[in-house]
């Protein structure tokens, strides 16, 4: 990792917020896994990390969070995690942000790595919440059809709120679409498919109380 990004990550005091700090981290990351030519894999690693193994490790995530917790063991735990599992350049990660002190922004850090390697794709994050859980053709169609709505490519999310009225919820960036979708972004793109529309807020009244 590039020595005069991490300093800069590390000149910023932490009250500037954890979303800050991570961004500074991400991009010291994005620079040294492109270095190395294995973005894609630290990226996956990372989420896989934060997702699948630390819960699975006793104590793990709470020796990542503690400041109390010495900078060699937090190593050690590392090295035990490593093995199989990360690349080298994932392991030296995480290393530097446990001697910095930041090893308890690893899910924050791991965000901003995803979210810069988006942007740098040219592709837009897209959080979409439906009421019921959609099928893998239903959400490609759909990330299709807003992708063509609004002119750019997406990195899309999926939730489920099954309280949620009218059945669907786009967020992009700071813009949140909300049931009018149905309307508003089909009359900006002319093409958002009336059919998976129908199925999600049908799926929405089945299960609304009678």
């Amino acid at each position: 990792m590039a020595a005069a990004a991490t300093a800069a990550a590390e000149s910023q005091p932490f009250d500037t917020g954890a979303e800050r700090i991570a961004r500074v981290y991400a991009q010291a990351i994005i620079e040294a896994a492109d270095g190395k030519g294995c973005r894609q894999a630290v990226i996956d690693e990372l989420e896989g990390l934060v997702r699948d193994v630390l819960p699975e490790v006793p104590g793990a995530r709470a020796v990542f969070d503690s400041p109390r917790v010495a900078v060699e063991q937090k190593d050690a735990l590392i090295d035990r995690i490593a093995v199989g599992r990360l690349s080298p350049t994932t392991a030296y990660t995480l290393h530097v942000l446990a001697r910095h002190g930041r090893l308890g922004l690893l899910a924050e850090v791991s965000a901003a790595v995803r979210r810069l390697a988006d942007e740098l794709a040219g592709r837009r994050q897209a959080s979409f919440t439906t009421a019921t859980p959609l099928s893998n053709d239903q959400r490609r169609q759909l990330v299709a059809d807003v992708e063509q709505a609004i002119g750019a490519t997406l990195a899309p999310s999926f939730h489920v709120d099954p309280d949620l009225i009218g059945g669907l919820v786009v967020r992009i960036g700071d813009t949140v679409y909300d049931q009018s979708i149905a309307t508003g972004l089909a009359q900006l793109g002319g093409n958002l498919h009336r059919r998976t529309i129908h199925e999600i807020q049908y799926g929405r009244d089945r299960l609304a109380p009678a």
